[in-house]
């Protein structure tokens, strides 16, 4: 392998990608690469994933479906949390009447 036209490849391709991070999509290779999975990554190692023939970069589509996925979850692990953080106190009925009339 000849390590100067592989650099000259990555940095190619690098200059033809926009964006500090990009979203790639996976793409089947000989060595067990699973096709189609979808992460977020800088754009050095988008180039370099590009440039090796392990990845492709996602349409708008796919990467509006990623980022949207990601804050859904996000939504749903807060909503979660904040249920576990609920606190009640409960008062005996005859307390709350109690306190009504000093009121």
């Amino acid at each position: 392998m000849d390590l100067r036209s592989y650099y000259t490849k990555i940095r190619e391709t690098e200059d033809l990608l926009s964006g500090a991070h990009l979203v790639v999509v996976s793409l089947k290779t000989s060595a067990g690469g699973k096709e189609g999975v979808r992460t977020e990554v800088p754009r050095g190692v988008a180039a370099k994933l590009i440039a090796e023939m392990r990845a492709r970069p996602a349409t708008d589509a796919e990467a509006f479906e990623f980022h949207e996925g990601h804050r859904e979850a996000k939504e749903r692990i807060d909503r979660e949390e904040a249920a576990r953080r609920l606190q009640v106190m409960v008062i005996p009925a005859q307390d709350f009447k109690n306190a009504k009339e000093r009121s």
